[in-house]
């Protein structure tokens, strides 16, 4: 399967404190990428505590191989972390230990591997979970730096704002996301029509929008934005065909 959509470089990691397993699924997995011609940073850990300072340091991944029990803790408390660092990424458990799959639904774990199965189930699950990511790159922005990575979802985003070279990313949570491209750049990224420039520096996501009123445009988190006169047909003319279809 080839990489494709918005995904550029897949993010990988495999927790295991058996070393020789740890290496097998290493191989399996590298073996995937290299036949599929998809490009990947692939980590590896014997010790769920370095992972978890990792994830803690910020360490982006969109695919985790893991084990159900290890010696310092266990799948399920793994994949509580995973989820509270990484929301989005894919979790697979490599185990012999299927009675914990009942666990699981409200941790979204994408698959359960039995070690007995790896040479057929790893590769269909990589299979699918490309094709997740496929999908749900369609959904978020994905704000890469020398140091970090951070994938932010479309629907937590209310407006993008101009500031000098960089773009300024307001969240629902009421983070700011600084990215250092122009709006237009920005703009082409979100590969969706949920956004509008209402001006030349700022860009909102209709589904944000409370109210219009003259120039005004009333977001979500209580901020007014002024639109340009030339923009404002636009933005009515959008926001009437994105309320037929969501309401």
């Amino acid at each position: 399967m080839q990489m494709g959509g918005c995904i550029k470089m897949l993010h990988v990691a495999v927790c295991e404190d058996d070393h020789a397993l740890l290496v097998i699924i290493k191989d399996k997995v590298q073996k995937y990428l290299k036949e599929n011609n998809i490009m990947a940073m692939l980590e590896t850990y014997d010790r769920s505590d370095l992972f978890k300072y990792d994830l803690q340091e910020g360490k982006y991944f969109d695919i985790v191989f893991s084990d159900i029990e290890m010696p310092d803790t266990d799948g399920m408390k793994l994949a509580e972390q995973i989820r509270s660092c990484l929301p989005d990424a894919i979790i697979i458990f490599v185990t012999a230990y299927l009675k914990y799959a009942v666990d699981a639904y409200e941790l979204d774990i994408f698959r359960y591997i039995p070690k007995s199965s790896m040479d057929e189930k790893l590769p269909k699950a990589l299979d699918d979970a490309l094709k997740r990511m496929q999908h749900q790159s369609h959904k978020s922005y994905l704000i890469q730096t020398a140091t970090k990575i951070e994938k932010i979802l479309l629907k937590q985003i209310i407006y993008i704002q101009k500031d000098g070279k960089n773009a300024m990313i307001i969240c629902t949570d009421g983070g700011v996301k600084k990215v250092r491209k122009s709006l237009s750049d920005v703009y082409k990224e979100l590969h969706s029509e949920d956004f509008v420039f209402v001006e030349r520096g700022s860009i909102v996501n209709l589904a944000q929008i409370k109210g219009i009123r003259k120039d005004e445009i009333l977001l979500s988190n209580g901020v007014c934005l002024h639109a340009s006169h030339t923009r404002m047909e636009e933005v009515k003319n959008r926001m009437a065909v994105y309320w037929s279809e969501h309401v």
